[in-house]
């Protein structure tokens, strides 16, 4: 067998790429990965947001790092040094505001990619540990936006970490010394905002980009779903190609490219001309420093943690003699954790919803409504309507995964296609 039939389809052509080749093989590990990898040739427009968030997270990391030269992470410094970058530093401003609503526009990407993930069922076997990384990146994204949160040190920054640090005191027998530990300090201090600075921009950081990593090794060991979930691997002509395969450069590099003119287009939008997203993206009370002994009227999280905040919030009373609040932090974990079982509760024979019942239909029309009406309930003050919606919200939100089993067993589902169907 020749290098050329062991190594793939890459062939160095000058002198430098055929010395680098035979000692490292990184020239065409990318060839093979992102040029020659087969792909099938029916994804649509939804497929284009894993290129979106790549190219999010490169802007977040280049943006955050020229923050952090001219960031000071001292409490009396703080909003200062923010409030420097903004008119003192060349183009501050540009890179304060791609950075702050780069965090908001990740998160509409990282959920549209997950919703597409459960319309088209690519959490499904063999792609199990796809979805766990995937999970495992979101999770530790909600950890990142929360901790440089902190970091403007205006009042929704101070008093939002305030509330979400002071959930861990709820558990009971090590909450109190737990929600110490988080902070350093007995209360939100400039030990706080020095950790929250270091995991920020240091720790985090490095552990998303290794999950990344992982995410697509596995995605590529596997190969891509598709809108009908059919495995394009299992029909291949005699050079043992997949008959439904196609490269993806320059058939999805092209595509993937409108997909990002697009999302940019919208962005810049966003950047230039409503930075504050309507109070959303930038919280008014952040436009002034903290102040410990002044609370805001009503406290909320950034929207994309809100429909977290909203299932906390639901749990109002106490149940085999546990505490609501301790409840209410039981739940929101829950809402996140019950995502990463997701794989083994989906029992249908199919992976698209276009061959599933209209059980599976309903109910999953029904979380995505739920899931924007919890978002919407997370950011307006409570009151005693607003919390029977948001229990009726969760009930429905636990129960399209807790009924998942039943219904995608028992639903009659449509016969799948043997090809791709375009």
């Amino acid at each position: 067998m020749s290098t050329h039939e062991a190594h793939g389809t890459y062939t160095p052509t000058t002198g430098i790429g055929k010395w680098i080749d035979a000692r490292m093989p990184l020239p065409r590990m990318m060839y093979d990965s992102f040029v020659a990898y087969p792909v099938p040739r029916n994804l649509n427009y939804a497929y284009t947001f894993g290129g979106i968030l790549s190219l999010m997270l490169v802007s977040q990391i280049i943006t955050g790092v020229v923050l952090a030269m001219h960031y000071v992470a001292s409490t009396g410094m703080a909003f200062t040094s923010v409030e420097s970058i903004m008119r003192d530093v060349n183009h501050g401003w540009l890179l304060r505001y791609m950075h702050s609503n780069g965090a908001s526009f990740f998160f509409v990407a990282v959920y549209l990619h997950m919703f597409r993930g459960l319309l088209y069922g690519s959490y499904k076997a063999p792609r199990e540990l796809v979805w766990i990384f995937g999970m495992a990146i979101y999770l530790l994204l909600m950890a990142e936006a929360f901790m440089g949160y902190l970091l403007p040190w205006g009042q929704m920054s101070y008093w939002g970490a305030q509330v979400i640090i002071s959930l861990f005191s709820a558990i009971p027998g090590i909450g109190p010394d737990l929600a110490q530990w988080v902070r350093g300090d007995f209360l939100i201090s400039g030990i706080t905002l020095n950790r929250f600075f270091a995991l920020h921009v240091v720790a985090l950081p490095i552990v998303i980009l290794a999950l990344v990593v992982l995410h697509i090794i596995a995605l590529h060991e596997v190969g891509s779903n598709n809108p009908d979930g059919i495995e394009i691997k299992q029909k291949k002509d005699e050079t043992g190609k997949p008959l439904d395969g196609i490269a993806f450069h320059p058939y999805y590099t092209v595509k993937d490219l409108v997909g990002i003119a697009v999302f940019l287009f919208v962005f810049s939008v966003v950047v230039f001309y409503f930075p504050e997203g309507g109070g959303y993206f930038i919280e008014r009370p952040n436009f002034e420093p903290a102040n410990p002994l002044k609370t805001p009227d009503h406290i909320a999280p950034v929207w994309y943690f809100t429909p977290f905040y909203a299932i906390l919030r639901a749990i109002t009373f106490s149940l085999f003699g546990l505490d609501a609040k301790f409840l209410g932090v039981v739940c929101m974990g829950a809402a996140i954790a019950v995502l990463f079982v997701l794989p083994w509760l989906d029992r249908s024979p199919v992976r698209s919803m276009r061959y599933k019942g209209w059980m599976s239909k309903v109910m999953l029309l029904l979380f995505c409504i739920s899931f924007v009406i919890l978002g919407i309930l997370g950011v307006l003050p409570s009151t005693t309507g607003r919390t029977i919606l948001a229990q009726v919200c969760t009930a429905i939100y636990f129960a399209f995964f807790l009924l998942m089993p039943l219904y995608t067993k028992l639903e009659k589902t449509k016969p799948v296609p043997e090809r791709v169907t375009g």
